[in-house]
């Protein structure tokens, strides 16, 4: 796991003070590449091959084709042995050596033969082109700038930030996306100018001219699954247990991350099957058991013979969350950020790379908003003057409650959902914005910059999507537009913040097209989300794993704001001149005041707007 970084001039000391900013992502080897027509700078975390040969830049034969990469090839083995047959010689026994030779042998065509996670930059010098990408389900960032013929890239943003040249503005209309999904869709960033490589995306810089291609999306098949319900079963039972084994190729020490829910289970019951010796599994606990999945990650622990270890977790410095922040480089209010930087931090004292379940809630249905999308074809029969007027209305004046999942916090969430107007998409529940705070809360300068339709990316995705059911529907638009950007930037920044690879093995690529091809009917069985996902896993995993609900962990950060963080929010919202340029103070400081009197619960746009204010502060006003 690496940091890569370049530009397509020769400047030695931008490149240096570029692979200074990713330190972090690799802390034992850095390396760099420099000619007149291109830069490149890499950090190094040594996974695989820990001597030298392993390190980056990597050169063909002849020294005409150089790579930096960003990732592991879990197929790298037999594309090793292949591309021997072909003629090629290797310097290394890395992983990475085979995306050098693949693209010598297919070019761009190598990214079909590869298997992992990645991103990484490829300097033609023979053919003066330069080839970005990035793997198919994004699990791996980069992004890039190119103003004027100045092209620069790299795995985080403030790599590109190091060129003093590049203007630094705001890119309104991603503060718009941002305050209602909580994240930046790609090819957006926080930005103006600077801007995502999607997933399953490459990026050709030839002539002075760029050219973004995709080379992988997600494709349901509809009527090409030919299996009976029982096939699959045993069919997944496969998938998921050689995806598991393929990702547990290292050099060096690996761990898990057990949040006790059904998919980080899973991973460690299949790791066992393959680790016979000490297998250490990492936890986050707190002492408010509306919070706390412990009981569950302790029964797993013991099922399978782990060395466990939980990090206690109820307060929140705001230290933490400066550092999240920076590590982030653009705001992304995900709740359990700060948690997962803690335990990447406790982990990463005794292993190097770590396994973690992300991606299962997308591939299998498995969040309340599936559900709740499903609820609502009875809800929509009632008139809308019924359902926004009388009910809408009714349900907004409800208390708040102490509970994280109380029935009337439920109940008041899925109607605020359900009386968006979304075009029927389940990414309602997702979106913490309306047309109110649209209304009350933007200021007048903020309006003009923005298109204020949060939905318009939702359907040119949708549109996109070859699903012939409402679920493969719903579960495209999770995989495509919510979870690279957001549940993946995540867990690639906490991860890399620590200098600690995770690796998610239920996003192979091969097990989500496999499940591709599965009725959406076999994964939200009625109100059962993730069906064939627990009938695979039955005798694997004790049956209170096995059908227990979905919990995840995060942060109180209702209470937190009204208590240790109360006088932290009102200070950096009221100072922030960025709050000040872009939102109505006035209306700011009602949500405060009524939050804090807890008559409503606005920890949602509080806290998406606490966490502009501090990113504002580190990366403009310092």
């Amino acid at each position: 796991m690496c940091g890569i970084c370049g530009f397509n001039w020769r400047d030695e000391e931008l490149a240096a003070r570029m692979a200074a900013q990713i330190v972090h992502r690799g802390p034992d080897q850095e390396g760099f590449f420099s000619s007149d027509e291109m830069s490149f700078a890499f950090r190094r975390l040594s996974i695989i091959d820990l001597s030298e040969n392993g390190g980056q830049p990597m050169f063909n034969e002849d020294g005409s084709i150089v790579l930096v990469v960003n990732g592991e090839i879990y197929n790298f083995r037999a594309l090793r042995q292949e591309l021997e047959r072909l003629g090629h010689k290797f310097r290394s026994q890395a992983d990475s050596e085979v995306v050098l030779h693949g693209y010598e042998q297919w070019g761009e065509d190598c990214l079909q033969k590869l298997r992992g996670m990645f991103a990484f930059a490829i300097w033609d010098a023979r053919r003066k082109r330069l080839l970005l990408a990035r793997d198919r389900i994004g699990i791996k960032p980069l992004y890039y700038a190119f103003q004027e013929g100045r092209l620069l890239f790299g795995s985080e943003i403030k790599t590109i930030l190091e060129d003093r040249r590049l203007p630094r503005h705001i890119n309104y209309q991603a503060l718009y996306d941002y305050l209602g999904f909580e994240f930046v869709p790609a090819p957006q960033t926080m930005f103006a100018g600077i801007e995502k490589l999607p997933a399953g995306h490459y990026l050709l810089f030839e002539n002075g001219q760029i050219q973004v291609k995709e080379y992988w999306d997600l494709h349901f098949h509809p009527g090409e699954n030919r299996l009976t319900f029982d096939e699959a079963v045993e069919e997944l039972r496969g998938q998921l247990d050689f995806a598991v084994k393929s990702h547990l190729m290292s050099d060096v020490p690996l761990g898990v991350f057990l949040s006790g829910g059904l998919d980080s289970s899973c991973i460690v019951a299949l790791m066992r099957r393959h680790i016979n010796g000490p297998l250490r599994t990492f936890t986050i606990g707190y002492e408010d058991k509306s919070f706390s999945e412990l009981d569950y990650a302790e029964i797993v622990a013991r099922h399978c013979h782990t060395e466990h270890q939980v990090l206690m977790l109820d307060s929140l410095k705001a230290d933490y969350v400066e550092k999240t922040l920076w590590h982030l480089d653009e705001p992304m209010t995900d709740l359990s950020t700060v948690p997962l930087y803690l335990l990447c931090q406790q982990a990463r004292e005794q292993v190097t790379v770590c396994l973690s379940g992300e991606g299962a809630d997308e591939s299998f249905a498995g969040y309340d908003r599936f559900k709740a999308s499903r609820l609502n074809d009875y809800f929509s029969l009632l008139p809308k003057a019924v359902r926004e007027n009388i009910i809408g209305r009714l349900v907004a004046k409800l208390p708040d409650r102490p509970q994280k999942k109380g029935a009337i916090n439920m109940l008041k969430r899925f109607v605020e959902g359900a009386n968006l107007d979304a075009g029927g998409q389940h990414l309602r529940w997702q979106y913490f914005f309306n047309r109110d705070l649209e209304a009350h809360l933007l200021s007048a300068k903020s309006r003009a910059n923005m298109w204020l339709d949060p939905f318009r990316l939702v359907r040119e995705y949708g549109q996109r999507c070859d699903a012939g059911d409402r679920i493969n529907r719903e579960i495209y638009l999770d995989m495509r537009y919510m979870m690279t950007d957001s549940v993946l930037m995540k867990v690639d920044r906490m991860s890399m913040a620590s200098s600690l690879e995770i690796r998610v093995p239920l996003l192979d690529h091969v097990l989500v097209e496999f499940l591709a091809k599965l009725p959406g009917d076999w994964k939200l069985r009625g109100m059962t989300t993730k069906y064939i996902f627990r009938a695979a896993l039955k005798g694997l995993l004790p049956e209170k794993v096995v059908h227990r609900g979905k919990q995840g962990y995060s942060l109180p950060v209702k209470h937190l704001l009204r208590g240790e963080l109360k006088d932290y929010l009102v200070s950096h919202l009221n100072d922030s001149p960025l709050i000040r340029e872009t939102m109505n103070t006035d209306y700011v400081n009602r949500l405060i005041d009524e939050h804090l009197a807890a008559s409503h619960n606005h920890n949602h746009i509080l806290w998406a707007l606490l966490n502009i204010a501090i990113w504002h502060n580190r990366f403009f006003e310092q």
